[in-house]
């Protein structure tokens, strides 16, 4: 019985994990030089957020991804 619900619990955390929706991406810029990244996390302590979030990894179609 213990068996039973183990695999059921594990099976339900996968089918939870595979259905999680992308991170949205956001575009930094460098408060030293001004470059621009995106990036879905802070490139370091020298970057600031400029804009976002962005759906996709190139930073041209705002909003949050689905």
């Amino acid at each position: 019985m213990k068996f039973k619900f183990l695999s059921l619990l594990v099976l339900v955390s996968v089918c939870a994990a595979a259905n999680a929706g992308s991170a949205p991406w956001y575009r930094w810029k460098n408060i030293v030089d001004k470059t621009l990244t995106c990036a879905q996390i802070t490139p370091g302590s020298a970057w600031e957020s400029e804009s976002g979030p962005y759906m996709e990894s190139a930073c041209r179609k705002l909003g949050k991804p689905a």
